[in-house]
């Protein structure tokens, strides 16, 4: 019984030559360097079953992107070998909108005239489409922005300013100002111990 054999795959030598430079660059991604040496290898008539155990991978992935080098024939090297694009909803919000979002957050909510100490979501929602950061935006969906970030809209804004007030020479940050100090105040006594 004869082992059935796929079809030439073409490549002209200028394909060649950017597939062979692809598979050498030490930047190029792996994916699309696997991608280069399947088509070089199918170039030279090497078959599917032959090329995937070379390569380690599985026939169905030779095979896929054997069919997508000869169906996209008018394309460019690298946009035959790029993943299609894939289904689904665009993105509703841009990356410079959800900074936007995030650093309100970090903004203590009296400076933006709020009757509140912490933000929640929903005044985040509230304040972000008010300043036009975006048309309109559910508190789910900030609640998913601060998850992505690892960020808590309760306590990030105490945080930031903390960190953005840097005390007055000489003045014991607000923070710190009810640690005891001094001799015989919860400590060993001596200021020494510590540096």
């Amino acid at each position: 019984m004869s082992l059935l054999r796929a079809a030439p795959v073409p490549v002209t030598d200028r394909e060649r030559r950017q597939l062979k430079t692809l598979e050498r660059q030490p930047t190029c991604p792996q994916q699309l360097a696997m991608r280069a040496r399947i088509i070089l290898l199918a170039s030279r008539d090497v078959g599917v079953r032959a090329t995937a155990d070379e390569l380690g991978i599985g026939r169905s992935t030779v095979q896929a992107w054997r069919r997508r080098w000869t169906e996209y024939s008018d394309a460019s090297v690298m946009e035959r070998l790029s993943d299609a694009p894939r289904p689904g909803t665009p993105a509703i919000f841009t990356a410079e909108q959800i900074c936007a979002v995030v650093a309100l957050d970090c903004e203590d909510p009296r400076e933006s005239r709020r009757a509140i100490t912490h933000w929640t979501q929903g005044e985040v929602a509230d304040k972000a489409m008010e300043r036009g950061i975006v048309p309109s935006i559910s508190s789910r969906s900030i609640g998913r922005f601060f998850k992505i970030s690892g960020h808590q809209t309760a306590s990030q804004s105490r945080l930031a300013e903390r960190q953005t007030r840097s005390p007055v020479r000489g003045e014991t940050p607000r923070h710190l100002r009810d640690v005891p100090s001094g001799p015989g105040a919860g400590g060993s006594g001596s200021s020494d111990d510590l540096g």
